[in-house]
């Protein structure tokens, strides 16, 4: 166990608590993967906890959180849940009993403890069904989908992010339940999708979301998909009808990459109108070496408008037109041009296009 996690753990029990890690970082150590967010249960009350570590800020459902370094920590207080609604707990108790608190959590593998010591603690088998590569829900499957549907695009998404398999019993219940997807956030919807997407093994989790109905609910299909570490690649790979809330620029970025791949080649024109670093990217998907592109952006006569050996006030005194949109055709002109070879960006050069094709 990392030192610094073993100290927080420490600082907890010394002032005469249980603490355990719990969840994302536990499962991922058992199989060899790693993670910088750590979640930690304990009996200590949140006033408790804040006394403990004076510098953390306190979450709404009983609990604080803090970063130090890359690691992002979260300490919550031993609960059992009595109702839901909008996905959260709105009638909880604190309890002093670590089983009970295991039983509000969703998937037996995520419910594994990890002590000072490093040893672990697994009082719901959640070992087991790591070894069996199995994503099983705690408790009743319905009921827990029912408190909370975003366990349906988890169990899909760690099921990608481990390769493991969901239990039969809850690959049924998730086929009933799809729909209930619907009444999450978009936003919740698309952070889900993102992790999926940038896993190791993202064809995983489109084949899960397919045969699980969840697709169609989102009008998400696909034909080929590269796997890339570049979310914006990813999303150009696919095409998804439901309103994710993408910023302008990513909206703006896909709509590149997917130009770029449409085409399925690139050249030096592609280059000076998407950039480097998009056309990049999409070279990944084609599998085009990424020096071959870089000699490519190199060798460009000119790479953005303002490089053109001429400027707008230019042309229109050379022309004597006046100021219209005719001037941007004209610099459109002139940069496929230069871009192509069939003229040189030097100012003589481009004066005397201008005069020859006047009219």
């Amino acid at each position: 166990m990392n030192k610094l996690i073993k100290n927080i753990l420490s600082k907890i029990e010394n002032h005469g608590f249980e603490a355990y890690i719990i969840g994302g970082y536990v499962r991922d150590l058992l199989v060899g993967k790693s993670s910088f967010d750590i979640d930690i249960c304990t009996n200590a009350t949140p006033k408790e906890l804040i006394k403990i570590f004076p510098q953390s800020s306190t979450k709404n459902l009983g609990g604080i959180e803090f970063k130090i370094r890359e690691y992002h920590f979260e300490i919550t207080t031993y609960r059992e849940e009595i109702k839901y609604k909008n996905r959260k707990p709105i009638e909880y108790n604190y309890i002093n009993n670590l089983v009970e608190d295991l039983k509000r959590r969703d998937f037996t593998i995520n419910a594994i403890c990890m002590n000072t010591k490093g040893e672990i603690i697994d009082l719901i088998d959640g070992t087991k069904d790591l070894a069996n590569l199995k994503i099983k829900m705690i408790g009743n499957i319905k009921t827990k989908i029912k408190e909370d549907p975003l366990r349906i695009l988890r169990a899909i998404r760690i099921a990608t992010h481990l390769n493991f398999s969901l239990d039969s019993e809850l690959y049924k219940e998730l086929k009933k339940e799809y729909k209930r997807v619907l009444k999450l956030s978009n936003t919740r919807i698309k952070e889900e999708l993102d992790k999926i997407l940038l896993s190791e093994n993202p064809k995983k989790g489109l084949k899960l979301l397919e045969e699980l109905g969840i697709s169609k609910l989102l009008g998400l299909t696909y034909n080929e998909i590269t796997n890339v570490k570049n979310l914006e690649a990813m999303y150009a790979q696919i095409d998804i009808k439901y309103n994710l809330p993408f910023t302008k620029v990513e909206r703006e970025n896909i709509k590149n990459i997917k130009s770029i791949l449409k085409k399925g080649d690139i050249n030096k024109s592609t280059l000076y109108k998407h950039g480097l670093f998009l056309t990049t990217v999409a070279g990944e998907i084609l599998n085009i070496n990424k020096k071959t592109i870089n000699k490519m952006y190199k060798e460009l006569p000119i790479k953005v408008r303002k490089d053109l050996n001429i400027t707008p006030d230019e042309i229109v005194k050379i022309l004597n037109i006046e100021y219209s949109s005719i001037v941007g055709k004209i610099l459109n002109d002139l940069e496929n041009l230069i871009i192509s070879g069939k003229i040189k960006n030097k100012k003589k050069d481009i004066i005397k296009y201008l005069i020859e094709t006047k009219k």
